[in-house]
């Protein structure tokens, strides 16, 4: 594999330093702490002719299960020796090998999106109600072809916004709404601020016919998307001729950590539920 172009997946959690994953002035970003490992474990020198490209790119605070990114590298890839150098919260744990001429951008078939809602369907119940009914007819109602231009935020360029989205789904876990988005791309900010509308509706904030106005791109709505923390880049989907390597040293690394900051927020769940009574007796 020396000096091949390998397809690296890797998590992130987007935490308050990293500001998204895209290279910027005076911002550090996940792509920087990416580059910076691969280049002190000799894999990459030069940024431009290892021919760098990450398949989609996130905002502020996005997290990511299984990101995809392209480079052409000086050594086989060993995974625990980069991670080795990146913080917890970032980490490689699988790899293919793919043809020099392979785009992580435009070969992925399918980018598949997580959205955690952040209030549990008891708060929205004791407090503005909430129409799941409504919420999954919606979701019906985004699927297929569309222009979804008042989805998304406006670029400066002219660009294309018409997609396919091939699903968009709702599930309850443990009293909290999860929505699922699949399509081969995403303009900016798509999937929050179909979900910012997702939520406006079923909460009565807007009406049915409100929502379905947004597909009419003859007026220009704006409005800001909903937070992003709840937003996770699940997977990216290749050709069937890719088979990526999972590591497993890798593989356990990133559940350790996941493990980890389970146990430690649930413990701040239940002292701040604690918190709140009057009598602990």
């Amino acid at each position: 594999m020396l000096n091949s172009k390998i397809l690296f997946k890797i998590y992130y959690i987007g935490i308050d330093e990293y500001h998204g994953s895209q290279r910027q002035p005076r911002f550090m970003t996940i792509e920087d702490c990416v580059i910076k490992a691969l280049k002190s474990r000799g894999y990459i020198q030069d940024i431009d002719k290892s021919q760098f490209e990450f398949a989609s790119r996130t905002d502020r605070y996005v997290s990511a299960r299984g990101a995809c990114f392209t480079c052409i590298t000086q050594k086989n890839p060993i995974l625990m020796e980069i991670n080795s150098v990146l913080p917890k919260e970032i980490g490689f744990w699988a790899y293919s090998e793919v043809p020099l001429d392979f785009s992580s951008r435009r070969d992925a078939v399918l980018r598949h999106y997580v959205y955690i809602v952040p209030f549990p369907i008891s708060y929205f119940e004791k407090f503005s109600g909430i129409n799941i009914r409504l919420i999954k007819k919606a979701c019906k109602e985004l699927e297929g072809n569309h222009d979804f231009a008042n989805f998304s935020k406006k670029e400066g360029d002219k660009i294309n916004t018409i997609r396919d989205m091939d699903s968009v789904t709702l599930s309850i876990q443990n009293d909290y709404i999860i929505l699922q988005f699949k399509s081969r791309a995403f303009l900016r900010q798509q999937v929050r601020r179909m979900v910012k509308k997702i939520i406006e509706l079923g909460t009565g904030k807007i009406l049915y016919e409100d929502f379905v106005n947004l597909f009419d791109t003859s007026k220009e709505i704006s409005y800001q998307p909903t937070d992003p923390e709840g937003l996770i880049l699940w997977d990216i989907k290749f050709d069937e001729k890719i088979n990526f390597i999972i590591d497993p040293k890798s593989k356990e690394r990133m559940d350790k950590y996941f493990s980890k900051r389970t146990l430690d927020y649930n413990l701040k769940y239940h002292l701040f539920r604690a918190l709140q009574q009057d009598d602990f007796s």
